[in-house]
């Protein structure tokens, strides 16, 4: 299996994607006429080679003309999308930039308190960030892996100055694009901004998955340089290769915390387990023990995305009678899922699809089936055993 390795040791902003996957060795050629069909007429490109901290890498730059920067035209997520489709890339290459438009839009807007429709881009930024996330989708699609995955990311402290005023580092449109979603943030002694809002949308719709680097044969690496100067190497780092063949070995990092509790009511635990759920934890769950003196308890676990560790301490602490954590690191296997929909004869359901080194697996959702059994009048097994057969008649399982 081919696998993209975003290393984002230094951030990720949407020049250094570019850059990096150019170093990583996307053509040139074929980046700068997929970019024409934009018709992007007020810009111009530079790709070069630059020597940084005594590594070689690639700077993408993006020099917008004059008239540009000083008109103040908007464009909203409509006109942009109508850029993307009205040229005449491939689909997969315009799918996936409107994607990651959309997500950062709808991160504006809650941001801004508007609909995603009256979201408006400023012209410069929106010119940026169009050659930015399409030329990535043009390299992607270049390099052709097989699955893309990230490190944790790192950002920096501090304030950043925009249009509304000095706003802080993470800015908040990156921190409402992290929120629920397990991506791990780490926090540099950097006084400025590493993860950009476009770099942000980019790496989340991106990377199958956040956590170490997994087992793999490097072939290629790449470097892409970001304009701030940072007091230190300020790059991203993309590795490219190969797992052992046939096999899917990337596995997550994930983080466990565990307590043992004899003098809390059972409500407190329910409560406390429905706060650690909705902070973000991937998972917790009791388990009978018995303490000093033959005491009944129960041991709380909680899995969590590295990173979340302290937040999800906090909760336990507050709402718990225990006096300590434990807290360790481990590897999973995670098997990738997408969600899906089937049709019965008696109405809809979602259905999980899950699959790793040929192993393939569905699991309906509980409360369609629950729907389906009582409008049916069948059990509730024979509802799962209905979706199930049309989830395998419908995607092949």
């Amino acid at each position: 299996m081919k696998i993209l390795y975003f290393d984002c040791f230094s951030g990720i902003s949407g020049d250094m994607a570019v850059g990096a996957l150019l170093d990583a060795g996307a053509d040139e050629k074929t980046l700068l006429e997929g970019l024409k069909q934009l018709k992007a007429d007020d810009c111009s490109i530079k790709i070069g080679k630059k020597l940084k901290n005594g590594i070689s890498g690639t700077d993408f730059s993006i020099l917008l003309e004059d008239r540009v920067v000083n008109r103040h035209v908007h464009r909203n997520l409509g006109d942009i999308e109508d850029i993307i489709n009205g040229c005449g890339l491939n689909e997969r290459v315009r799918k996936l930039s409107i994607k990651i438009f959309r997500l950062i839009a709808e991160a504006e807007g809650k941001i801004h308190g508007a609909p995603i429709e009256e979201v408006h881009f400023h012209e410069v930024g929106a010119v940026d960030s169009i050659v930015d996330i399409v030329g990535t989708a043009i390299c992607l699609e270049m390099l052709s892996a097989d699955k893309i995955y990230s490190s944790e990311l790192h950002d920096g402290k501090g304030f950043i100055e925009c249009r509304h005023g000095m706003i802080p580092v993470p800015v908040p449109a990156v921190m409402e694009m992290l929120a629920g979603s397990g991506i791990p943030l780490a926090s540099e002694e950097v006084e400025t901004e590493l993860v950009t809002p476009t770099g942000m949308g980019l790496i989340k719709c991106m990377a199958a998955g956040f956590g170490r680097r997994p087992a793999m044969t490097v072939e290629k690496t790449g470097y892409g340089f970001g304009k701030r100067n940072t007091g230190r190497l300020n790059a991203l780092r993309v590795i490219l290769g190969k797992t052992t063949e046939g096999r899917h070995e990337y596995s997550d990092e994930i983080a466990v915390l565990e307590t043992n509790i004899d003098d809390t009511t059972p409500e407190v635990l329910g409560y406390t387990m429905s706060k650690l759920l909705e902070a973000g934890a991937l998972d917790a769950f009791y388990t009978p023990a018995f303490m000093k003196k033959n005491r009944p308890a129960y041991m709380l676990s909680v899995i969590a995305s590295p990173g979340m560790e302290d937040a999800l301490a906090d909760i336990i602490l507050r709402e718990t009678t225990t006096l300590g954590i434990r807290k360790r690191y481990m590897q999973r296997y995670c098997m990738d899922r997408k969600a899906v929909g089937v049709n019965t004869q008696y109405g809809p359901a979602k259905v999980k699809i899950a699959s790793m080194n040929g192993i393939r697996k569905s699991s309906p959702e509980y409360e369609d089936c629950r729907k389906i059994a009582e409008k049916a009048g069948i059990p509730l097994m024979e509802a799962f055993e209905l979706v199930n057969a049309e989830a395998a008649r419908q995607y092949g399982l």
